[in-house]
């Protein structure tokens, strides 16, 4: 068994390991919060990994975006994530679509065992989570991260958040869409609200990424009774 994992199988078993190997994982949103969990996701094992967005790396990103650097300016942020995941492992599987999630898009959802939902734009998302359920694509979506001081994000079913105003708006569209149920990473703390545009420090984002890394690794493993 190869050192790069060890620690890893160490905790959860060659068998377990062999499970997030095989698993595909589809990230859509490469920003403050999709890029940590899509670190966390290539460093726990996952050999499959699509990472989905059309947006450039602005120097506004440089306070919370993993991607952000003085030397990735103005570069994509999915073809960034893809080449820092190959200096990770360069084993893993790992394609960048470099472009934005949009409604009524063509992508195909069925080659993935679980999407993470880091999108931005409303439409957008609720296309996403609407489609994966289509499918029967397993699917957690991040809900708001900005102008937060804490890093207490909760993994819950959408119809059991509260405070959080995206999340009351996904409620609502996926309560008008029939949707039952949907795991979804929100916060209880009410936002600061900052000058200009929504702020954000750099741990929040990356908190709520590793929390829908851990949401989607450890369901890799228990479905298949490897934890």
């Amino acid at each position: 068994m190869e050192e790069r994992y060890s620690r890893t199988a160490n905790l959860i078993g060659k068998e377990g390991l062999d499970k997030l190997r095989a698993a595909h994982v589809l990230i859509v949103g490469i920003g403050g919060v999709g890029s940590y969990a899509a670190e966390a996701i290539a460093r726990a094992s996952v050999g499959n990994i699509t990472l989905m967005d059309g947006d450039e790396i602005a120097e506004s990103n440089l306070n919370r975006q993993l991607v952000a650097l003085t030397s990735t300016l103005e570069k994509n942020k999915a073809q960034v994530m893809a080449e820092r995941i190959k200096d990770i492992n360069p084993d893993i599987d790992v394609r960048a679509i470099p472009r934005f999630y949009e409604v009524e898009d063509e992508l195909n959802l069925k080659e993935f065992d679980w999407i993470v939902d880091a999108i931005d734009s409303v439409d957008a998302k609720v296309e996403l989570i609407l489609k994966a359920k289509e499918q029967g694509i397993n699917i957690v979506s991040s809900m708001g991260a900005a102008g937060k001081l804490g890093t207490n994000f909760i993994q819950a079913d959408i119809y059991s958040t509260t405070v959080c105003p995206l999340a009351k708006i996904i409620r609502k569209r996926m309560r008008e869409e029939g949707i039952e149920s949907l795991p979804v990473v929100f916060s209880e703390e009410k936002s600061v609200q900052g000058k200009g545009k929504s702020g954000t420090l750099s741990y929040v984002p990356a908190a709520a990424g590793l929390e829908l890394a851990a949401y989607v690794i450890r369901e890799i493993l228990e479905r298949e009774g490897r934890i």
